[in-house]
């Protein structure tokens, strides 16, 4: 008798798509007298709920067609956190054509590249940010209209785009929605697979480059994030929805995925706008109570130092999130001591949605241990695939200790850039993301460093991350970043930038008495500069390059 023949069996399910009208329909419907606040200052905030920015989603719609959007045209946004920016988030995808979300804080020259790679059509931008773009438009052909979110505070400014760019058609954002078709619009049949989004890297190396989420990616990543920022269905007794902070700008990275995921939910948003600065943001926790939170950092550093000497209640949150850099072990320890609240690490980048990992810990892990998991980068979501591998190409054990490149791969995940060729990016179907891990026992994962970051002293690896962290755990220390400059002995050694908190002092004798009992000894900084502050990135992670610049100009000063 020859072999069976292997026949595969067939599913009865229904096929449907997975794409951000389907979300949007999902959530308007489920939930419309769910609301999303926009904080305009202690004195003015905008609400609306769910049924009213569907509505308004609708007549966005409307009127961009009316300016000839078409399916596959891209639409740019150059907004910081509101509710007309949540409508582009539905609007534009929904139509069929992609949102391309800008990063405020490029510098123009970058600005500049990504409009003219992406080609957009029209752009959406704050009325407080116009004078960032002055300088770019006149050199960006493909936009032909400028739709302007909130009243012209400076004629000036318009007045010099209109003269830099007389066949720009300029529109109020408000003024186009009131006179767009108040009708339900008639959303097209779109495949999951086509482009959503666009967003663009930092460009910290060389050009930004293009990131094309889809339908489907966005779908799958927000239903991945549904216990973040999900309603609170399991307090039965007691039922209540979320409520979010969007803290993490709109224009990296999607959110991290939380306007898609609250509104899934009918999650309650809070759209802080520019207001990012401690004082609102402890106005906006205690008018609101919010139980959820993402943010950077630096956000969370500055927080927590603002609340020294003004203190406010956190209570209201069930928990917040980090992500973008390392979280430093000692602010997550005054996080869970002082205010009672777990301030969870995550880890991912634009190429991945972002989020591939969460630092959530396991079930039943006693309080003094929770910040040995919340420290790290944390363990791959579900869909996300996570392993280490050498310099050889080979995938290293998940022993805690074996260093090499973190590869990522999973439905969210890009397997490529828009408009580039860069093959030496991926490995075997595999993201190769420029990071250096380990990976425990457990599946948590640890990041060391970046590739170009990573410090190699005598031929064995310092992590700069992990120096970084510990600096910042001394009392005297505020920010701390790590460099490797070159050393005659040992080809390279690490070099500390600190900035003390106000009123404080130390001496690098006494961080490294500090350090000592903390990492291997061979890891303590010879060299040390005292800086006022740390150059940041536009998604505020230690600019690394422009420290090492300055170190190879002679404009540090360094004491031993």
């Amino acid at each position: 008798m020859g072999a069976l023949e292997e026949v595969a069996v067939q599913s009865t399910m229904q096929h449907g798509t997975l794409g951000v009208r389907e979300l949007f329909e999902y959530g308007a419907r489920e939930f419309p007298g769910a609301m999303v606040y926009t904080y305009l200052g202690p004195d003015f905030v905008a609400d609306f709920t769910f049924a009213a920015i569907a509505a308004r989603t609708h007549r966005l719609a409307h009127a961009l067609s009316g300016l000839g959007v078409k399916r596959g045209d891209r639409v740019a946004t150059f907004c910081f956190n509101h509710h007309p920016h949540l409508e582009a988030y539905f609007a534009i995808p929904a139509m069929g054509a992609v949102i391309h979300t800008l990063n405020l804080r490029l510098f123009p020259d970058q600005l500049r590249f990504v409009i003219q790679d992406a080609q957009d059509l029209v752009l959406l931008a704050d009325n407080t940010v116009l004078g960032l773009l002055a300088p770019v438009l006149p050199e960006a052909p493909s936009v032909r209209h400028l739709v302007v979110v909130g009243p012209v505070l400076d004629p000036g400014v318009m007045e010099s785009i209109k003269r830099a760019r007389p066949d720009l058609a300029v529109h109020d954002y408000e003024s186009l929605l009131e006179a767009a078709p108040h009708d339900p619009y008639p959303w097209p049949e779109l495949d999951e697979t086509e482009a959503a989004m666009m967003c663009y890297t930092s460009g910290t190396t060389g050009n930004p480059k293009g990131v094309v989420y889809s339908h489907r990616s966005i779908y799958l990543h927000a239903q991945m994030s549904l216990p973040l920022y999900g309603r609170r269905a399991m307090d039965l007794l007691e039922p209540a929805a979320d409520t979010a902070i969007i803290i993490v700008p709109m224009f990296h990275a999607a959110a991290w995925g939380a306007p898609y995921a609250c509104w899934m939910t009918g999650s309650t948003m809070v759209m802080p706008t520019r207001f990012l600065q401690p004082e609102p943001l402890v106005e906006m926790i205690t008018r609101f109570r919010p139980t959820m939170a993402s943010g950077v950092p630096t956000i969370w550093n500055e927080l927590a130092r603002y609340l020294e000497t003004h203190p406010a209640d956190l209570t209201c949150f069930r928990s917040i999130t980090s992500g973008g850099s390392a979280t430093p072990r000692a602010l997550i320890e005054t996080y869970l001591e002082r205010h009672g609240v777990a301030l969870i690490s995550g880890w991912g980048m634009t190429e991945t949605s972002p989020i591939c990992t969460l630092a959530l810990p396991p079930a039943g892990t006693p309080r003094n241990r929770l910040p040995d998991y919340f420290a790290t980068a944390g363990k791959a979501v579900p869909g996300v695939e996570l392993r280490i591998v050498g310099e050889d190409g080979a995938e290293l054990p998940r022993d805690g200790t074996s260093l090499g490149e973190v590869e990522v791969r999973g439905p969210w995940i890009t397997a490529g850039y828009y408009h580039l060729d860069d093959r030496e990016r991926f490995h075997d179907g595999w993201l190769r993301t420029g990071d250096m891990g380990t990976i425990d026992a457990e599946g948590y994962l640890r990041i060391a460093d970046r590739t170009k970051d990573v410090i190699k002293s005598g031929g064995e690896w310092i992590s700069s991350i992990e120096l970084e962290n510990q600096l910042m755990a001394h009392p005297a220390v505020q920010e701390a970043a790590v460099i490797g400059v070159p050393d005659e002995k040992w080809v390279e050694r690490p070099l500390a930038l600190v900035v003390l908190k106000a009123g404080a002092s130390v001496t690098p004798e006494e961080l490294r008495a500090f350090l000592a009992g903390r990492v291997a000894r061979w890891w303590l900084p010879e060299r040390f500069s005292f800086v006022e502050e740390i150059p940041k990135t536009s998604v505020g992670k230690f600019d690394k390059k422009v420290l090492r610049q300055r170190y190879q100009e002679g404009k540090l000063t360094i004491v031993a």
